[in-house]
């Protein structure tokens, strides 16, 4: 498998391509601001064919260059409805005071060809099978995706804003809730194998096993369910 990933814009939002292998068809997951030249460098690098875009949720910084991306390729958009909106009113999902600085250079709007994604849905597209969660606490449609073991390689799980290494997506922004993020927690990432690989939304690649043991949100919604004598449900993989 190729996972292709880089930081970009002003955030610093991670995006990634991910296909079979080199020279093969890919998705493309959360191209944010400032990501489409990113995208056609690693298209040409490794000669890929986009075939569609796939968004964790709505928030600006993961979706400005959708609608170049999707036009240049000719590929359709993926996004929760819940937080579809956002792609065309980007201030109603992050806020004046943050937007405002940025929204001059930004395109914002939906590609030609929008779909929504729907809880437990399995996606196939470039020969890959993405497993959709609903999570969410950062926004209303938060999702994320996960792919399976495949051969030697573990399973792999793109939070989004929802899981990072050490930390959680904030939930101070519209439609984010804490109560919500922390269900997520628990409902989306802790039943999942130690090995799962998190590539999320900012910052670097961790494991499932290493936020188990030291992300306190997660240790926080593990004690909770061990409270309640959950402790002990089996772990599922993607």
């Amino acid at each position: 498998m190729l996972i292709a990933g880089f930081p970009a814009g002003a955030w610093g939002t991670n995006c990634y391509l991910v296909a079979p292998a080199a020279g093969e068809e890919c998705v493309i997951i959360d191209p944010g601001h400032q990501a489409a030249p990113g995208v056609e460098e690693a298209v040409r690098k490794h000669r890929l064919k986009p075939v569609a875009v796939v968004l964790t949720h709505g928030h600006i910084d993961h979706v400005a260059s959708v609608v170049p991306v999707c036009g240049a390729h000719d590929v359709p958009a993926w996004i929760h409805p819940d937080d579809r909106y956002m792609m065309s009113d980007p201030e109603k999902g992050i806020g004046r005071t943050i937007g405002m600085p940025l929204m001059g250079e930004l395109t914002v709007g939906e590609p030609a060809d929008v779909k929504e994604l729907a809880d437990g849905v399995k996606l196939d597209l470039a020969g890959l099978q993405l497993t959709v969660a609903h999570a969410p606490g950062h926004t209303k449609g938060s999702v994320t995706f996960g792919l399976p073991e495949a051969a030697d390689i573990p399973p792999v799980f793109f939070s989004g804003d929802l899981l990072f290494a050490g930390s959680v997506g904030r939930t101070d922004l519209p439609g984010g809730d804490t109560a919500e993020l922390l269900d997520s927690l628990a409902r989306v990432c802790l039943p999942l194998d130690d090995s799962t690989v998190v590539l999320s939304g900012h910052g670097p690649q961790t494991t499932i096993g290493q936020e188990r043991a030291t992300n306190p949100y997660l240790r926080q919604v593990a004690a909770d369910r061990q409270g309640r004598g959950a402790a002990d449900a089996p772990r599922r993989g993607m």
